[in-house]
């Protein structure tokens, strides 16, 4: 039996993350609630550098981590900005429209996947963001898999 591909190989590759990224940004600029967290708008750098991110999350080469300060960086980049749980739902609920927007697999176990890492990275910013929180200060990047779900390969 073959292992089933990477989430970043199923996804169709690290193209498919940049429409991703740039899919949910652009629902996140036009959005109330999440846009003033990036006053004047979410610019190409940003967009480079979290989908650097997720594309090593989800399988691909370690871009982040080797060349922009991986998980510590991640964090700084949370801490006090008390990211609330209604822009936490918010943030999950635009993630899942924007793979839509980009094309990204819909069969159900990626998106099981797919949504069980927003789920876990946006719980983790939210108590992160926090006045005082108490944090994880070094950790590696997560890397993210099937889980409990990979797809049926006869």
């Amino acid at each position: 039996m073959t292992p089933p591909p990477s989430l970043i190989d199923w996804a169709g590759g690290p193209a498919a993350f940049r429409r991703l990224i740039d899919a949910f940004y652009d629902r996140v600029e036009a959005d109330d609630l999440l846009s003033p967290l990036f006053p004047g708008g979410v610019h190409e750098e940003h967009r480079a550098h979290v989908t650097s991110w997720w594309v090593e999350v989800f399988g691909g080469p370690p871009g982040y981590s080797e060349k922009l300060g991986g998980y510590e960086r991640m964090l700084a980049h949370h801490r006090g900005l008390n990211i609330t749980p209604e822009q936490r739902f918010r943030f999950a609920t635009l993630m899942s429209h924007a793979a839509d927007d980009a094309g990204l697999p819909d069969d159900p176990e990626f998106r099981a996947a797919f949504v069980g890492y927003v789920e876990w990275g946006t719980r983790l910013a939210l108590a992160n963001s926090r006045d005082g929180a108490d944090v994880v200060e070094q950790a590696p990047v997560p890397r993210w898999d099937w889980g409990v779900a990979p797809p049926y390969q006869p």
